[in-house]
């Protein structure tokens, strides 16, 4: 069996018109994905929708999706047609509750699982804070199986896993703007787009290095209503977190590149820092 496969990471462009238009560019992706035979197609986190956790918002309902969706249905339509295996980031409504989640399908279709954001971040503890207030944090970690490949999708976090696709533009955008009009709060003062920019490498090498994994991180680009996303979508190997292929600051583009699983097994064998965690001696680590 081989242990090649290609991967593809969707660098999508900002959100200004509804949903359908961004459902129509990421079939025009998927389209791309199957030309160059790509098996998986990694989209970013909750690219269908403005970056809504940046700012509190009364109406941001309208952003969530329960899926089947007839707005998501044209895209999972041509995966399946196409035969492509999908990482989909988006706003998952769950009932009464509201997830930051990546949904898992393989080549037939089948929903293979839901990752829902884990650490929820919020910036002044004394605050409601912006992606806090709408969404609940996960309280599971699955690992969804494509094919003979066992991957993680994770929402700006890192686990251990054989793959980690990574729909994630929190961490690498900065807004220019401080109040909106339909925010309850100014936005926290945020570090500059030039160190941004310069870190934004260093978290995706650092946990394929460190955790003997592949990690294929999406990531919007363009100015979203004074929102910068910065783009810079990776495929990092794991030997020495070695970036392969990497997208650029201006455009949306469908970064591949072809990946052999063998490098895992290698980077551990190098390394084999899993094998020697000693979980034992660590115990209750919360200063509370």
């Amino acid at each position: 069996m081989t242990r090649k496969i290609t991967v593809a990471a969707a660098q999508t462009g900002p959100v200004l018109q509804s949903m359908a238009s961004g459902v129509e560019a990421a079939c025009a992706m998927v389209q791309e994905a199957a030309r160059q035979s790509v098996d998986i197609v990694c989209f970013p986190e909750v690219f269908l929708a403005p970056f809504f956790p940046s700012r509190l918002i009364q109406d941001y309902e309208k952003h969530f999706l329960t899926l089947p969706s007839p707005v998501t249905d044209p895209l999972f339509a041509l995966a399946r047609e196409k035969k492509v295996n999908l990482v989909f980031g988006y706003a998952e409504r769950d009932g009464a509750y509201f997830y930051n989640a990546a949904a898992v399908f393989d080549r037939a279709g089948r929903h293979l699982g839901t990752y829902r954001k884990t650490h929820i971040p919020a910036y002044f503890p004394s605050e409601l804070r912006a992606e806090r207030a709408p969404t609940r944090s996960s309280t599971s970690l699955p690992v969804p199986a494509c094919r003979s490949l066992r991957s993680t999708a994770f929402v700006s976090a890192s686990r251990y896993a054989m793959t980690g696709f990574i729909p994630s533009p929190r961490a690498s955008s900065r807004s220019t703007v401080q109040k909106s009009s339909s925010c309850r709060s100014p936005m926290p003062p945020m570090a500059t787009l030039t160190t941004r920019v310069a870190i934004w490498d260093l978290p995706l090498q650092a946990r394929a290095f460190d955790n003997g994994v592949f990690v294929v991180a999406a990531n919007r680009v363009g100015d979203e209503n004074g929102r910068r996303h910065i783009g810079k979508s990776a495929i990092v190997n794991p030997l020495g977190g070695r970036i392969m292929k990497q997208a650029g600051m201006q455009a949306p583009e469908l970064l591949v590149a072809a990946i052999d699983l063998d490098d895992v097994d290698k980077a551990r064998r190098s390394l084999p820092w899993w094998r020697d965690r000693r979980p034992d001696l660590y115990g209750n680590l919360d200063p509370a």
